[in-house]
């Protein structure tokens, strides 16, 4: 399948800014079952600096300033992406994959293969995920028994997640620490993520978060409001011989072609997709848009 991704951002502020320094990650990943056909970034004023790097993590990260007074920022991120996951997430649903136990992925941590050691950075604390409470804890070990697969545990904690906790936009941002999520049992997208992430990292696991969009199915008969899609985030479990599995704990999905990868960190201090620092003073207020097409895409003679 093949998808266009419309992604706007429009900042509007009190007073006029006279300097600002961004960090963008919006361009979407190449990887296995992924594939970035093409993409553009159109910023607004225009940047007085611009370049782009591989961050740690291998995700795409654009640095830009500007440095002529105004009100407004609007950043656009034009994407198009093929996306071919079936074969992928029936190989992770695989018996030999469900019959990786957690005991057995515990021993291979322990192991200094590349592989694993480079999986082993996402057991440690990371800057949204440090001291984890213990009723973290204990609520990750209900799922995550020593002789139980791995792939079984993590689907199972993704559904109590999804059962326990109810979406409230609004409730939570960046700096509400996790426990609270957790007590409160509400939240978004990116705090169902940590909170998987903190219950499996806790007993030993590592466990990334994902960062990208999820396109939105329209009810039958009805058309899709442009815009109507989201930034999302979802999480992944690390299963030696099989590598990386996502899991869906906002919508108990396991990811196929509508979950789009953008990039992957510890967690979401990682990879927001826009920040930065201003030299103003006064309010802002930020609008974002996500608009997620089907679509037919030819190199010779289409282009964003």
């Amino acid at each position: 399948m093949i998808f266009q991704v419309l992604h706007k951002t429009n900042y509007q502020y009190d007073n006029f800014v006279s300097y600002c320094h961004n960090m963008a990650t919006l361009k979407p990943r190449n990887m296995e079952g992924q594939k970035l056909l093409d993409f553009k970034l159109e910023i607004g004023p225009q940047t007085s600096e611009i370049s782009e790097r591989l961050d740690f993590f291998g995700n795409h990260l654009t640095r830009f300033s500007i440095q002529e007074p105004h009100n407004q920022l609007k950043v656009v991120s034009k994407s198009i992406i093929e996306r071919n996951y079936q074969d992928i997430t029936a190989r992770y649903q695989s018996d030999a994959c469900r019959s990786v136990t957690m005991q057995q992925a515990t021993v291979c941590m322990n192991s200094l293969t590349p592989e694993c050691l480079d999986a082993r950075q996402y057991i440690l604390e990371s800057p949204l995920i440090r001291k984890i409470a213990p009723a973290i804890r204990e609520y990750g070990a209900e799922s995550f028994q020593p002789n139980r697969s791995v792939f079984d545990a993590a689907r199972e904690l993704m559904q109590r997640i999804y059962t326990d906790f109810q979406f409230v936009p609004g409730f939570s941002d960046v700096a509400t620490p996790l426990h609270e999520v957790f007590a409160e049992r509400k939240g978004v997208c990116q705090d169902f993520a940590q909170i998987a992430i903190a219950c499996i990292r806790s007993v030993g696991l590592p466990t990334r978060y994902m960062s990208g969009y999820i396109e939105t199915i329209p009810p039958e008969g009805k058309e899709k409001l442009i815009g109507a899609d989201a930034s999302h985030a979802w999480f992944s479990v690390y299963i030696p011989g099989f590598g990386w599995v996502d899991f869906d704990p906002t919508n108990n999905l396991i990811p196929e072609n509508q979950h789009l990868v953008v990039a992957w960190g510890r967690d979401y201090y990682d990879v927001p997709p826009l920040k930065g620092v201003i030299y103003s003073n006064g309010n802002n207020e930020m609008s974002v848009s996500v608009d997620i097409r089907e679509a037919k895409f030819d190199q010779n003679t289409v282009s964003l």
